[in-house]
């Protein structure tokens, strides 16, 4: 359920964004200097991340930002992508599985091990804290965010 609903929530956050001014994408901000695209291209390099992590596989890679600027289009088929593939993922597991300690390398080189379960709930966790962030700079772009609460998700 938390993997669907992550996957709704970023469909109506990239939807709204279709409808920002282009330049105000990329604009810096206040902490957040590549602005909604930096915050969004850093949330498809993490899931990316974690997709391999949860299979026990290297990741390969050495940021968890984008290396090269990715369009809203380009990371909405990726972040679409990667939703599919974690929703299914997620449909194949059962306790044991979730249950489940798998090694893994974080990107700076320390070696950690957690529960599948646990490493699936922190990329719904992740998205959902990023996801905070753009809406914060849709308000400072003029825009109006969408709901993308999980209870909205619960009810419709």
């Amino acid at each position: 359920m938390l993997m669907r609903y992550s996957a709704w929530a970023n469909q109506l956050l990239y939807a709204a964004l279709e409808r920002i001014e282009p330049s105000e994408l990329s604009k810096p901000r206040q902490g957040r200097s590549k602005g909604m695209l930096g915050v969004l291209g850093h949330n498809t390099i993490v899931d990316a991340i974690w997709q391999a992590n949860v299979q026990g596989l290297a990741h390969g890679f050495t940021s968890r930002g984008l290396v090269e600027a990715m369009t809203l289009a380009q990371l909405q088929a990726a972040q679409h992508s990667l939703d599919d593939w974690y929703v299914a993922y997620a449909l194949q597991q059962d306790e044991a599985l979730l249950a489940q300690e798998i090694s893994f390398t974080y990107v700076s080189g320390k070696s950690a091990i957690m529960q599948r379960g646990d490493m699936l709930l922190h990329t719904v966790n992740h998205k959902t804290y990023h996801r905070g962030y753009v809406a914060d700079m849709i308000y400072e772009a003029g825009g109006k965010p969408p709901s993308m609460d999980l209870n909205v998700f619960l009810t419709q």
